[in-house]
């Protein structure tokens, strides 16, 4: 059989990939753009405890997380809710959402974006958070905006 969509199958060693830290948290990029034909970015995540991000949606992504340890609560439609490790939680594109680390050790999930691109915008703000100093939070919300991704007050 020929392969019609150009892309080679692919094994990444746990290893291998690309790690890059913003916001307080850690993210392992298995899988981005280039490898995928831009289908969808594959990434593991490490959030610290009491750690996650502000409510927001985005404009351009479906996602989609696997809790693999920790204790997670996700907020969707408009209130906190636990998820147990082994759960999916799936968000549509549009879906205010957010994620805290209610628990005492780290976070710990899979998760994926559809269609690719969330490794550029992570990797964006990743270098801001790496200058010296706070981060420029206005350029963060900048970057961003460019990317599809904004934060709202729940």
């Amino acid at each position: 059989m020929t392969q019609s969509s150009g892309i080679s199958p692919i094994i990444v060693p746990p290893d291998q990939g690309r790690t890059l830290r913003a916001f307080g948290d850690e993210i392992l990029f298995h899988l981005g753009g280039g490898e995928t034909g831009g289908r969808f970015t594959l990434f593991t995540l490490l959030t610290p405890p009491g750690g996650g991000p502000p409510p927001h949606y985005h404009s351009h992504e479906e996602e989609w997380f696997l809790p693999l340890e920790g204790q997670v609560e996700f907020f969707l439609n408009g209130a906190w809710r636990p998820v147990s490790v082994g759960s999916v939680v799936y968000l549509p594109r549009g879906a205010v959402h957010a994620f805290r680390n209610v628990g005492q050790s780290p976070l710990k999930m899979l998760g994926q974006v559809a269609p690719a691109g969330f490794e550029t915008f992570f990797s964006r703000c990743a270098e801001e958070f790496a200058r010296p100093g706070a981060p420029d939070m206005p350029r963060i919300l900048e970057i961003s905006a460019e990317h599809g991704i904004f934060f709202v007050n729940a």
